[in-house]
């Protein structure tokens, strides 16, 4: 649904379901208020404990 309403723009979507936004160009990662991480999905995978964690929760890894 995103998608179809993101394509050519800018879009700012916080969201706590990782599936909302795993397609997304740059996912930033915020946890108490700093950013601990920013990339694609594959990125953070690889980069962010916090993010990895929270996939593996949501089946998302």
């Amino acid at each position: 649904a995103i998608d179809a309403v993101a394509k050519n723009r800018t879009m700012i979507v916080i969201a706590h379901r990782l599936s909302t936004v795993v397609d997304s160009d740059q996912i930033i990662v915020i946890d108490q208020g700093k950013v601990i991480g920013a990339g694609t999905h594959k990125q953070l995978l690889k980069s962010t404990p916090l993010y990895r964690e929270l996939a593996g929760t949501q089946m998302l890894s």
